[in-house]
């Protein structure tokens, strides 16, 4: 793939810029540039799939709009006809090793987030534009209704059901589309009829690789897949393959936004919104999460 970043930088943001390329990405190519603004970080994919890049930028000026949580801000996101590829350029990152209170920190800054109102959306579920997790297409066509029902429409079309027909044509084990079929159906018995989920901007990955600390403290979230979506959800997500940082917990209750009803109910249906990703990681990688899939969605099964 043709990527001349210095050059191109030069025409787009002028002055004279110097490139060294990274392996971080198994998505795209990744380089560091250095020029007269600074440093920054580059990705380049080619132009048939520009829209993941844009859909990144997209997210990330969304959450930056909130101002409750630091992003990586972004130098600009270009299509360049000529060499067929885009490539999106965003401010380079000094991290450093999370400290004691870095947990209690993003605790804060997510339960910010969460609470502000949403830029769009009247209540309801999705986002403007569909996006992508990890390589994934995700789907954000709104909800028809905000509240329990406009939630459980989202959840089934465009999260467990639109990874389920994904993974069926992919050829997913018999044995994972019949528990998941089932699951799906039935996904009301997660959400009590009193359940009013929250409608809130959600950063949609946050992985521990997808956020961090910054040398002055601060905590930043980077490579998101936004939606407004149930804030429970990105809690989910943030311990999927692990505990949340130290003092997270407490700090995220102080905005309020505890999950409702019984502990076992919210529970279950943080397992449930774990599935999602699990399905995205079986679809992307296969083996043993496929396995660890069908495992979980057969345990969510009412008994």
């Amino acid at each position: 793939m043709p990527v001349p970043v210095p050059s191109f930088l030069n025409s787009v943001l002028g002055g004279s810029w110097t490139a060294r390329p990274l392996d971080v990405s198994d998505f795209a190519a990744t380089w560091r540039a250095d020029g007269p603004d600074g440093a920054l970080f580059v990705k380049a994919v080619p132009l048939a799939r520009a829209s993941m890049l844009e859909a990144e930028a997209d997210g990330l000026a969304a959450l930056a709009a909130t101002g409750t949580v630091r992003t990586p801000q972004l130098a600009g996101c270009w299509r360049d006809g000529e060499r067929d590829q885009c490539l999106l350029a965003m401010e380079w990152l000094d991290l450093a090793r999370p400290d004691q209170r870095f947990g209690e920190r993003l605790g804060h800054a997510l339960g910010a987030l969460h609470r502000t109102p949403p830029p769009e959306g009247d209540g309801r579920f999705g986002w403007h534009r569909n996006n992508v997790l990890g390589a994934t297409p995700q789907l954000n066509t709104w909800s028809p209704q905000d509240g329990r029902a406009g939630w459980l429409r989202f959840l089934t079309d465009q999260r467990l059901g639109a990874l389920r027909e994904r993974l069926a044509r992919r050829g997913a084990p018999p044995g994972l589309l019949t528990a998941l079929d089932p699951l799906i159906d039935g996904l009301e018995h997660f959400f009590p009829a009193d359940f009013s989920p929250r409608a809130s901007l959600i950063h949609g990955d946050l992985w521990s690789g997808n956020r961090a600390m910054l040398k002055d403290g601060s905590p930043v979230i980077f490579d998101p897949a936004v939606s407004i979506s149930d804030p429970e959800a990105e809690l989910a997500m943030l311990e999927l393959f692990g505990p949340a940082p130290a003092g997270f917990a407490e700090a995220y209750a102080e905005a309020g936004l505890q999950p409702g009803g019984s502990a076992e109910g919210a529970m279950q249906r943080r397992k449930l919104y774990q599935l999602y990703h699990l399905l995205n990681h079986a679809l992307l990688y296969g083996g043993s999460y496929l396995s660890e899939a069908e495992r979980v969605a057969r345990a969510l099964l009412p008994r």
